[in-house]
């Protein structure tokens, strides 16, 4: 019964996901973006046609990147494509994306020009400027040059210190908005939800399909997404869990039917908008120098939105009756229903809520960090660590916890390499459990 309720639930989650993707999608053919990656010149090859053909040919190959620093694309960068006879240089846009069509398949020399590159960016130690791609009929072939700011010769340790440190409450800030949402339904229901990073994927998606393909403005395309992450909330509680809670599951077998959903989800967004990252021109690129820092107008937008988000959060559950019930509910159900608060109504605002928050997280990493269909799983495990740090079933932990791991993951790449950065996190969080297994706020409880 468990497994035909998540299958049903999955099956009407799909469709609907499916007819609201198919609204934009005959633009998405003008449109097409190539994949995107932080801190990275991402280039793929696929037997598909260029949306921006540069070569005075017809091809059914192009080779495309972005080339970014931060959050930011570079522009002038020039890249050399070669091979087969073929031998084109081209540069990239104000958003730093390049495209060139190649003549057949087979075997190309992709080269970066190191000296276009501007003050402050360089390659990353270790990284060659000159790769060699393979292209086929049935395959596509994707190549990293991953770049950095170039700390040798722009800016000291200090000012290093201060980027990173800016870095990291932005990235804790927009991992609150989607940990509470964990926090809240584990502090009401007792169920780890390990679907919350599709809810977060969702709201991404969501964005992109009213801000981007149907053209709609950034801030009329982030309502429309919180909403329906809202009523995603409400249908994950009425159609999968609520029915379940009725039944009497146990929480392992509920927590095992949310990582099938998660599984689910993921598939049912890939299918739907494919593997490709998807960018966020939004018009909100615009770089904003103050100091040492260059961060953009979607950053500074985020991290103030997202402050404004917590605070009411805050004033929600402490001084509204709603959030007073949610947080009796949350300390002990059985008590809370004898004292007459419906449980039930409290734990779907909380789903509602969940989802609502979520998909808001979701549009703030879209501008982040792009758009992709495991986005939400790649940060899911930062998410628990930020919950667990900061103490299971509590919101303001949830929030603690969220500034710590943000602020130590973006402040370990000052001695470590980036890709290690979120592993530290989770050493963080060993040490901390370590020493109080409860979290930075969670209570001291009894067992046996």
């Amino acid at each position: 019964m468990v497994g035909r309720l998540a299958l049903v639930f999955a099956s009407v989650l799909s469709v609907c996901f499916a007819l609201v993707v198919s609204i934009g999608m005959p633009a998405a053919s003008a449109s097409a973006a190539a994949p995107a990656s932080v801190d990275t010149v991402h280039l793929s090859a696929t037997p598909a046609p260029s949306p921006e053909p540069t070569s005075d040919f017809t091809s059914t190959f192009t080779v495309s990147g972005i080339i970014k620093s931060g959050d930011e694309g570079v522009a002038d960068v020039d890249v050399a494509v070669s091979g087969n006879g073929f031998d084109e240089t081209v540069s990239t846009n104000d958003q730093g994306r390049w495209t060139v069509n190649v003549p057949e398949s087979g075997t190309y020399t992709v080269e970066l020009d190191e000296s276009t590159l501007p003050d402050g960016v360089a390659l990353r130690d270790g990284t060659e400027a000159s790769k060699e791609i393979t292209l086929a009929q049935t395959n596509s072939v994707s190549v990293l040059f991953p770049t950095g700011e170039d700390t040798r010769q722009t800016t000291g340790f200090g000012e290093q210190l201060l980027i990173r440190i800016v870095a990291g409450l932005n990235f804790g800030l927009l991992l609150a908005l989607a940990a509470i949402g964990i926090t809240l339904i584990f502090g009401t229901t007792g169920l780890n939800n390990f679907a919350q990073g599709e809810m977060v994927t969702f709201g991404a998606i969501m964005s992109w399909v009213f801000g981007v393909l149907l053209g709609l403005n950034i801030v009329v395309a982030t309502i429309v997404a919180v909403l329906l992450g809202a009523v995603f909330g409400y249908l994950n509680d009425a159609v999968l869990w609520k029915p379940l809670r009725r039944r009497g599951v146990r929480l392992v077998q509920a927590m095992v039917v949310s990582i099938g959903l998660s599984i689910v989800l993921r598939y049912v967004y890939l299918f739907n908008i494919g593997g490709q990252t998807k960018t966020m021109n939004v018009g909100l690129s615009t770089p904003v120098i103050i100091g040492p820092l260059r961060l953009t107008v979607a950053t500074l937008i985020s991290m103030g939105l997202s402050v404004v988000v917590l605070l009411a959060v805050g004033y929600f559950l402490t001084r509204t009756r709603i959030g007073k019930a949610t947080r009796a509910v949350s300390d002990n159900a059985s008590l809370a229903a004898a004292s007459g608060i419906n449980v039930d109504r409290i734990i779907r605002i909380v789903w509602i809520l969940a989802g609502a928050l979520s998909a808001l997280a979701g549009v703030m990493f879209a501008l982040y960090r792009q758009v992709s269909w495991d986005m939400g799983f790649q940060i899911l495990l930062m998410m628990f660590a930020a919950v667990t740090l900061g103490g299971l079933g509590t919101a303001f932990g949830a929030l603690i916890g969220s500034i710590v791991v943000g602020l130590f993951v973006e402040l370990s790449t000052l001695v470590l390499p980036p890709d290690l950065k979120y592993a530290s996190a989770l050493v963080v969080l060993i040490l901390v459990l370590l020493v109080r297994p409860q979290g930075i706020l969670g209570r001291r409880e009894r067992i046996g």
